[in-house]
């Protein structure tokens, strides 16, 4: 099934605006600076300088691209090791290659989603597609971590492979924009991925001049990053643009509108819309390993140099 696109959102269920309850205030907005990630794929570090509080249960969040490659440019990650969270990788453009340590793997394309608990151990390897390889073209998406709590941080490994067609689909309470619900549960509505921590992803599409208000968890905490477009946060319309995240008080609906000029390149808002319920325990965080204290810090490490933290690799994607 190919995705859904913002013509589909009349003709889905809607999701009703609250009647009730107190709409969510914007504590801030941020803006995400550049890096690189794996083999010099380059990445806006989407959460940076937002304090943990506001983000447990998640970590860390890097937008992909949007980046353009040349036949034969395209990079990814070599194998590396995670123990202690999740990562969630939702592209909207473009393909990747995934094989881990414990037999998970496959391909994502557009609008597809990989979701990898580490648990207490794993190596995987991410790679461009033969097609990006061959021929170039766009990459665009999101890698998200996802904190686990301390009596999960030794759950076995898993891989779920999402394809875009198996997302929760509806339309706002108007039918204008569209909303893919990728975990959790949105007005009803529920996403294919299975956690380990309560969250809800959400991707947003929004017209020019559109509104959407969207009822949210009270228990749970508010982000909304920008993807591509312009648009507004809030009751207090904090303006947003590409590369910028949204940190919401506490209520129990949030709302989001479109400026009603958007660039040609993204004629729509583009957005994604997450919280979770916070685990509110100790974080101890170094490279790709994500615990409660120092000393599981360092024991991962040493598990990792000693072999210890998946069987054998397997072979070369490209074998």
């Amino acid at each position: 099934m190919p995705p859904a696109r913002l013509a589909d959102a009349a003709s889905l269920p809607r999701v009703a605006e609250p009647s009730t309850g107190r709409e969510r205030p914007v504590l801030g907005v941020s803006t995400a600076p550049h890096g690189l990630e794996g083999e010099g794929f380059p990445v806006r570090r989407a959460f940076a300088g937002i304090d943990l509080r506001y983000l447990d249960p998640f970590i860390m969040m890097d937008q992909i691209g949007e980046v353009e490659w040349a036949v034969g440019e395209a990079k990814g990650t070599p194998w590396h090791p995670h123990r202690g969270f999740e990562t969630v990788t939702y592209l909207l453009e473009g393909g990747f290659r995934h094989e881990d340590s414990h037999g998970g793997g496959g391909i994502i394309g557009e609008g597809d989603t990989q979701w990898m608990t580490a648990g207490g151990g794993i190596l995987h390897i991410e790679a461009p597609t033969e097609q990006l390889l061959r021929a170039g073209g766009v990459v665009h998406g999101i890698q998200l971590w996802v904190n686990l709590p301390k009596a999960q941080k030794w759950a076995d490994p898993r891989y779920q492979d999402i394809a875009g067609g198996q997302l929760g689909l509806a339309g706002s309470a108007d039918g204008g924009a569209l909303i893919r619900v990728i975990a959790g549960d949105l007005g009803g509505h529920r996403g294919p991925g299975i956690t380990h921590t309560p969250i809800s992803l959400v991707h947003l599409t929004i017209p020019p001049g559109a509104r959407v208000h969207l009822p949210w968890p009270a228990h749970y905490n508010a982000l909304a990053y920008v993807l591509a477009g312009r648009g507004f946060a809030g009751a207090e319309r904090w303006p947003m643009v590409m590369g910028q995240a949204a940190v919401f008080g506490d209520g129990d609906s949030v709302s989001l509108v479109a400026d009603t000029t958007q660039e040609g390149r993204a004629p729509n808002l583009e957005l994604l819309l997450l919280g979770g319920q916070p685990i509110r325990e100790p974080v101890a965080w170094a490279g790709p390993f994500v615990m409660n204290s120092e000393d599981e810090v360092r024991q991962a490490f040493a598990d990792f140099r000693a072999g210890r933290l998946g069987r054998d690799l397997p072979g070369r994607l490209d074998s």
